[in-house]
């Protein structure tokens, strides 16, 4: 479970303080498939990374599998980090320089995960990316671009994934694919939190919730 409790984010601006996220609850419960919606400037992505414990609030709190991320060392939230959360991105986040198998097994530099190229390849042929292993990303296509995200964010075993425009490059055939591998790991009793401004994803979805100039918008 995460549950964001009076959530503030500001950011100055050369004239002003600018009011990103304004007084966010939300509680966010095991196993659910919650999008967040939203114009752009909402908020989305900044309350998404605040859930994650990767930004820091202005003020209040966000408590995830009932640990309070920012009364956390930094060490510690980042262990938490890598142990329980996937994070996938819209612009995949891949190093050019390394192949698919070393792209997915980059988690290993951490001192707390251990990844075994078996498991590597298990999920590179669940997501159908077993005969890419070693490609460079420039030589994938888009949507293989992002299953190779996808397998790097799952491949820790993590509880929650929290995806931020994950289909955003990607047409409605692969949109779809990466819609159904998260819906099959919130299936199995993980909890996924997707921002998103298309309509796609709707059907997938345990909850919508929906954001306007950093405010929580009643349903």
């Amino acid at each position: 479970m995460i549950e964001v409790k009076n959530i503030v984010k500001k950011f100055n601006s050369v004239k002003e303080k600018v009011i990103a996220l304004d007084h966010i609850n939300l509680i966010v419960k095991k196993s659910e498939f919650v999008l967040i919606k939203g114009e752009s400037g909402s908020g989305k992505s900044t309350l998404l990374f605040i859930m994650g414990g990767m930004l820091n609030p202005t003020s209040g709190k966000v408590i995830a599998n009932k640990k309070d991320l920012f009364s956390l060392s930094e060490m510690e939230r980042s262990k938490y980090r890598a142990n329980e959360i996937g994070f996938v991105f819209q612009s995949y986040h891949l190093l050019p320089y390394l192949n698919v198998l070393e792209n997915i097994m980059l988690p290993n530099q951490l001192p707390e995960i251990h990844i075994q190229k078996e498991d590597v390849y298990k999920i590179a042929d669940e997501l159908g990316i077993a005969d890419r292993l070693y490609h460079k990303p420039s030589q994938l296509s888009a949507g293989e671009k992002q299953r190779v995200a996808l397998a790097r964010a799952l491949i820790t075993k993590p509880s929650i994934i929290l995806a931020d425009e994950p289909t955003g490059n990607l047409d409605e055939k692969n949109t779809i694919e990466v819609l159904n591998y998260l819906r099959s790991f919130q299936k199995n009793g993980g909890t996924v939190v997707m921002v998103t401004h298309g309509n796609l994803a709707d059907t997938y979805a345990t909850r919508t919730i929906q954001l306007d100039k950093g405010k929580l918008q009643k349903s």
